[in-house]
């Protein structure tokens, strides 16, 4: 549910926040919960990699179970927690060993649900199963790239895949860019949409909000001098007066970016 709030200040005005309340009483075991310190964007020899990261609150990191690699064996939903390092919310799993996991939470998904994942289970939201053994049609998320090494895409709030169909030793899937990509059948996914899709609709409301995050300030290059940017300087308001760069000249609007094309035989229609 989204939260709206009087303007009683010009930073209320706008502001709206997703009302969330931890759902069970589960409790994680520490060896999923670890240290994240703060790099500032910095590298080992204290130099800037990456622009605009800075300050912040102080974040726990949840260690999620992305390989969904213990078969058969039947899991418990004991909690559904927020997590301050993604968007979508994770729910604790609590397994017959005493064994505890977070996973990532799909939309329906409730407290005391049963999760499976391994070969020859239902098809059900929340299980994880290789993409040979689920029927055409089906929305998914966390997906594999390569078989085994845990899922890297479709795992932002409110977002799957569409399992459009399946052609020799591959599957044909539709992700939410609107690429149609193949994956090996070997390859796992988990079921269901992911959920906390209202997450898109936040509205930030001011700038020290960003901060929190540890969003920090991004300079336009056309207010800079030009010591600092391409398109610094000159008299007056300009517009750079040279094609859109970053600072150290590479274009930046019309150009290409990708560079993995060992991978492009496995795209069949490029995003929208």
């Amino acid at each position: 549910m989204i939260k709206r709030y009087n303007p009683t200040t010009p930073g209320l005005r706008w502001r709206t926040t997703l009302v969330f309340k931890k759902v069970g009483d589960g409790v994680p075991s520490p060896n999923l919960l670890k240290p994240l310190p703060k790099t500032g964007g910095r590298n080992n020899k204290g130099r800037i990699c990456t622009r605009h990261i800075g300050g912040g609150h102080k974040q726990t990191y949840r260690v999620i179970d992305f390989k969904r690699n213990k078969d058969g064996i039947v899991g418990i939903v004991s909690a559904i927690d927020y997590d301050p390092n993604r968007s979508v919310r994770i729910a604790l799993i609590n397994y017959p060993d005493g064994e505890k996991r977070y996973i990532l939470c799909p939309e329906g998904l409730k407290l005391n649900d049963k999760v499976l994942s391994g070969s020859g289970i239902e098809i059900a939201v929340g299980n994880s199963l290789p993409l040979k053994e689920i029927p055409t049609g089906t929305t998914l998320h966390n997906l594999e790239i390569r078989p085994g090494k845990g899922g890297q895409m479709v795992r932002s709030a409110g977002n799957s895949a569409v399992l459009v169909g399946k052609e020799g030793s591959y599957a044909q899937i539709k992700l939410p860019s609107g690429e149609l990509r193949k994956f090996l059948l070997e390859c796992r996914a988990t079921i269901g949409q992911l959920g906390n899709a209202e997450h898109g609709n936040i509205s930030i409301g001011k700038a020290g909000r960003k901060r929190w995050m540890g969003i920090y300030p991004s300079v336009r290059g056309v207010a800079m001098n030009p010591v600092d940017h391409p398109m610094g300087g000159g008299e007056g308001k300009t517009s750079g007066g040279r094609h859109p760069c970053s600072p150290w000249g590479w274009k930046t609007k019309g150009f290409k970016t990708r560079k993995n094309k060992t991978t492009s035989k496995y795209i069949i229609k490029r995003r929208k």
